[in-house]
């Protein structure tokens, strides 16, 4: 039987050659002739619509180079491909399909050499960048967009691959240098901190306050000047540290405030007389030079040492309020001028009678001040020891402006 593209003989099958090639058996008669040779057309058919999907996914698909392999592979098999029909025109369109393929994978591989050429760049500028964590972050993105992008032209492969891998990997080598490096100063600096707690423990052992203190001052400076080191090893030494500096500094401030050492009886002596000399102040009229010297003598006082005798507690409430009264008596002062523009033109006499009459108001309004204090005291009374000792204090304070205003009305009285 015959077929335009194949025939049948001694119940077999055959394709008729085409492009220098043998007719080649495709099969055998199992059936009949007719329904055999409606296989090998039907098998014909199936490879038509293969081929038709093949074209249509290339046409919608954008990475159309992609299909070149399957593309080769199906023309290839037309070769050995059991079916009957005109193969030609179908290997033919294939080689066609095959060129433009081709053409598009080869001006995609020459733009991907473009890309790849220009990330080569990007990538050799920062290489040499010391800001490693900002450049660890675009070389990274540089390396995906390699990833990325196709292809190149096997003969400029191996080439562009080195020239971008060596540009990446000298920036983490460098930074991986760097690293270590610092791994290895901050041992170093770990031991100048460790010999700086050392020293700090030893001069907080000496007995010499002020040689003590001298030392720490000169350790702290070196500690600043100290390179870094990871905080969890280095916060533990500065703990330790500070805290001895802190009572280096403390001992020092003690021993300078103290002043020389004076015996009690001496320190007594010293404050009578001081708290006499205030006396004689409180007395006088008020003026610039005796203001002068009660502000010089309450800063000698509190250069005294901290800690006195109980037998000076007398002494010290009086100093107390003969300086008060210095200090009232000049508020007086302010207060009589200010109401009277005259006050200096006015007779003595007069001038004491508004003094009088000025410090009455004001005792007065102390007075109701205190005797307010008093009775809200009673309503919110608490049994906190902080609330009764404020308390107290609050009250003796009243009191005392009290007396202090009563002392100089009493003066102006006898005058």
């Amino acid at each position: 039987m015959e077929h335009p593209y194949g025939y049948i003989k001694d119940n077999k099958v055959y394709l008729k050659g085409f492009l220098n090639q043998p007719d080649r058996v495709i099969g055998e008669v199992k059936e009949d002739e007719v329904s055999t040779i409606k296989y090998f057309e039907d098998r014909f058919q199936s490879l038509l619509e293969k081929i038709e999907a093949l074209k249509k996914d290339i046409e919608e698909n954008q990475n159309k180079g992609s299909f070149l392999m399957k593309l080769v592979h199906l023309k290839d098999s037309l070769l050995t491909y059991d079916a009957l029909g005109d193969f030609l025109p179908l290997i033919e369109d294939l080689e066609q399909l095959q060129a433009y393929l081709e053409d598009i994978i080869q001006k995609n591989r020459a733009r991907n050499l473009e890309i790849k050429q220009g990330l080569i760049l990007e990538a050799e500028a920062l290489k040499n960048s010391t800001d490693w964590k900002a450049t660890a972050e675009e070389l990274k993105n540089l390396k995906m967009r390699w990833i990325k992008t196709g292809p190149v032209e096997k003969e400029f492969e191996e080439d562009i691959e080195s020239k971008f891998n060596t540009a990446v990997d000298t920036f983490f080598d460098n930074r991986k240098q760097y690293f270590e490096g610092l791994a290895i100063q901050a041992e170093e600096n770990i031991k100048v901190y460790e010999r700086l707690v050392v020293e700090a423990r030893a001069a907080f052992d000496n007995p010499d306050a002020k040689q003590a203190f001298e030392i720490s001052k000169r350790i702290q400076k070196e500690w600043k000047a100290s390179g870094k080191v990871p905080a969890e090893r280095r916060q533990p030494l500065w703990d330790e540290f500070s805290k001895l500096n802190n009572r280096i500094f403390s001992r020092f401030k003690r021993t300078m405030q103290s002043g020389p050492q004076m015996k009690p009886w001496e320190l007594i002596k010293k404050m009578e007389s001081m708290t006499e000399e205030m006396k004689k102040l409180a007395k006088s009229e008020t003026n610039p030079v005796v203001i002068s010297s009660a502000k010089r003598l309450q800063a000698d006082w509190k250069r005294l040492p901290q800690r006195k005798p109980r037998e000076a507690n007398l002494t010290m409430r009086s100093f107390t309020f003969f300086s008060e009264i210095v200090f009232e008596k000049l508020f007086l002062d302010k207060l009589a001028h200010s109401k009277y523009q005259d006050f200096d033109e006015k007779e003595i006499s007069e001038q004491d009678r508004i003094k009088a009459s000025i410090l009455k108001d004001l005792i007065y309004r102390d007075e109701n001040e205190l005797k307010t204090v008093k009775e809200n005291s009673e309503n919110f009374r608490t049994q906190e020891a902080d609330f009764e000792m404020m308390l107290r204090r609050k009250i003796g304070a009243f009191k005392r402006k009290i007396e202090v205003k009563n002392f100089i009305l009493k003066e102006l009285s006898n005058k």
